[in-house]
C-alpha cells in the first residue's frame, strides 16, 4: 500500500478538509477513514469536497467520544489487524485517522498502533494559533519513538509566520502549507489552495 495518513493535533484542527484537499490535489487517490465516532460522517464530506472515490469500510460508532469509549458504550471492541484492507489502490491511498496519534482505539492500542501498521508516511495537521508548538512537537516526537515516517506539517488556520518558523525548527521537520480558514467550503475555494501542495506526497 502507499499514499499517507492524515492525523492531527487533537480533534477538530482540520484533518477532514485537509483529505480532501489531497483528495484534490491528488485525484486518482482513495480516501478512507478506518475509525468514525459521533454523527458527522466525514466519507460524505470528503466526497461532497473533492468529488474524489472513498472506500467505506471501516468502524463507525455513533458517541463523538474516544474510538475505545464509544466501542465500549456500543458494546464493541475494535480490533486493528480485521481493519487492514485487502488490496490497495493504484492511485494511493489517503488515510484519516480520528482524533490525535494517541487516542485510545482499544484497552491496550492507539491510533499510532494502526499507523505503524499501515507502514505509511504520515501529515500532521496542527492550528496555528496559540499552544500549536508544544501540541505539534509532541505530536512529533510520538511518531519518531515508533519510527513512523513524517512526510511533514500543515498549519490550519491565520497565518503565523512565528509558529511556523518554530515548528520547523524545533521539530526538525517541513511544513508543507498553510491552510487558510476556506469560506465558504467548497470544492471551488479548496481546489484552489490544493495546488500549492507539493507533488510527490503519494509516492
Amino acid at each position: 500500500m502507499h499514499g499517507v495518513f492524515v492525523t492531527g493535533t487533537d480533534t477538530g484542527v482540520g484533518k477532514t478538509v485537509l483529505s480532501a484537499a489531497l483528495m484534490l490535489r491528488f485525484p486518482k487517490a482513495l480516501y478512507w477513514k478506518p475509525i468514525q465516532t459521533g454523527g458527522d460522517d466525514d466519507t460524505a464530506e470528503v466526497r461532497r469536497l473533492s468529488g474524489g472515490r472513498a472506500l467505506d469500510r471501516g468502524v463507525r460508532l455513533p458517541d463523538p467520544v474516544s474510538p475505545h469509549l464509544a466501542a465500549r458504550r456500543a458494546g464493541a471492541t475494535i480490533d486493528l489487524q480485521s481493519l487492514l484492507p485487502s488490496a490497495a489502490s493504484d492511485g494511493g491511498v489517503i488515510v484519516e485517522g480520528a482524533g490525535g496519534v494517541l487516542v485510545p482505539v482499544n484497552d491496550s492500542q492507539m491510533m499510532i498502533d494502526l499507523m505503524v501498521l499501515l507502514g505509511l508516511p504520515v501529515i500532521v495537521a496542527t492550528r496555528t494559533t496559540l499552544g500549536t508548538i508544544n501540541h505539534t512537537l509532541l505530536t512529533l516526537e510520538a511518531l519518531r519513538a515508533r519510527s513512523l515516517q513524517i512526510a511533514g506539517v500543515v498549519m490550519i488556520g491565520e497565518r503565523h509566520p512565528d509558529n511556523r518558523a518554530a515548528i520547523e525548527q524545533y521539530g526538525d521537520i517541513r511544513v508543507l502549507g498553510e491552510m487558510p480558514r476556506i469560506a465558504p467550503l467548497n470544492r471551488e475555494g479548496l481546489q484552489r489552495w490544493s495546488v500549492t501542495l507539493p507533488e510527490g506526497l503519494i509516492l
